[in-house]
């Protein structure tokens, strides 16, 4: 962890002495406190694993995964930026009528994402998508932001929440307005800005960061890599039931193996591109990222979120329809139906249903893979937690 400074230190002090409350209700009463560390958390300074540095299979685009590091050079992470974004983001305040913070669609123990299938907002409406997990979103190009990509930067996407009239139901000054009720934000802003100026910019700023720090790199996925030279070879803490999944998921088909990497590509297990996986024959119900575009070629097709942490992400895809990862796996091996946009590796358009047919064993062993890919350490790691005691 990283030492506060002075103003922080002074935020800590006064909240340990009870004498600053976090967020009031319209009433003024107290709703929380704030429990931050005297010093604060590592957030600027990741210890990747070496191979994030190297290419994974040598083609397909599939770079080192640092090389996708979005992080602007306007908006390095710092520690004390991160920390004013996590408490940003745990803020219920935040929303319309007290309820509603960006932590309620996106929870740890849910892989940051939510275990509903259309998450409530704040005054009891749907959201039109499955929430996404965060985990990863370091690594996502520019333009590729949300499942319809409609936001081209980690800066532009942490604010539209705020001003989504099912999800938050504010506008940005508002958002501000909020901010500036509350006594221990300014040290909090003094922090990580320089001075306690409160703006929509500097809060998409320091969400921005605290997102962006959440890169899973100790899960036993990791651990694993860490031991051979290259991702193809066996695992030594895999079973031989984790490495056959592992083999279905990193070969192509002429290799034995099933080709996901190449839709969940490299160290990171995202897509270069929005893409459409055989869910439906049309996109009537949801056009994707050709709401966006408005190209044909675009219909029915729809962000790749990275794997990290999938087995705590149910259920799946952008509509939830899947509960299970072994509806998935169902879905690849038996359910795929074809789509003009269709995703070349599943099969051409207009050649019916291009599914594996895999064994019960090939599935299972698949799903035992995935589960390799959850970051115990991560997802309970208190610095990615909520701040407030309510």
């Amino acid at each position: 962890m990283r030492r506060l400074p002075n103003s922080a230190l002074a935020l800590s002090t006064l909240l340990a002495a009870g004498l600053l409350s976090a967020c009031t209700t319209p009433a003024e009463e107290p709703s929380a406190t704030l429990d931050l560390p005297e010093e604060l958390f590592n957030y600027a300074d990741p210890d990747f694993p070496d191979h994030f540095s190297v290419e994974s299979e040598g083609w397909h685009a599939q770079q080192p995964l640092l090389n996708d590091d979005n992080t602007p050079d306007d908006n390095p992470t710092t520690d004390a930026g991160a920390t004013l974004g996590r408490v940003l983001f745990y803020d219920v305040d935040l929303s319309q009528n007290h309820t509603v913070a960006c932590s309620t669609c996106h929870e740890p123990e849910n892989g940051f994402s939510d275990d509903e299938v259309l998450s409530p907002g704040f005054d009891g409406g749907e959201t039109r998508r499955h929430s996404m997990g965060l985990t990863n979103a370091r690594f996502y190009r520019e333009g590729r932001f949300f499942w319809d990509q409609r936001a081209d930067t980690l800066e532009d996407q942490v604010l539209m929440p705020f001003q989504d009239s099912v999800e938050m139901g504010m506008t940005l000054d508002e958002v501000v307005a909020r901010v500036n009720e509350r006594a221990d934000y300014a040290d909090l802003f003094d922090a990580a800005f320089g001075d306690s100026d409160v703006t929509s910019d500097r809060i998409s700023r320091a969400l921005a960061q605290f997102v962006r720090s959440m890169v899973s790199t100790t899960s036993p996925y990791d651990e694993g890599r860490a031991q051979v030279d290259a991702r193809f070879d066996p695992f030594p803490n895999f079973s031989d039931r984790e490495n056959l999944g592992k083999a279905l998921f990193v070969r192509r088909p002429p290799e034995g193996g099933m080709g996901c990497f190449v839709c969940h590509q490299g160290e990171g297990f995202i897509a270069v591109e929005a893409t459409n996986n055989g869910l439906d024959a049309d996109s009537d119900d949801d056009g994707g990222y050709g709401e966006v575009t408005e190209n044909s070629s675009d219909e029915g097709t729809f962000k790749v979120p990275s794997l990290r942490n999938v087995a705590l992400r149910a259920p799946y895809m952008h509509d939830g329809r899947f509960e299970t990862l072994e509806e998935v796996i169902d879905h690849y091996s038996d359910g795929v139906v074809s789509h003009p946009n269709m995703d070349p590796p599943l099969g051409p358009p207009g050649s019916g249903a291009p599914n594996t047919g895999m064994s019960d064993s090939e599935k299972a062993a698949l799903v035992a893979f995935l589960e390799t890919l959850t970051d115990e350490e991560m997802v309970e790691d208190r610095k990615f937690s909520d701040p407030f005691v309510r």
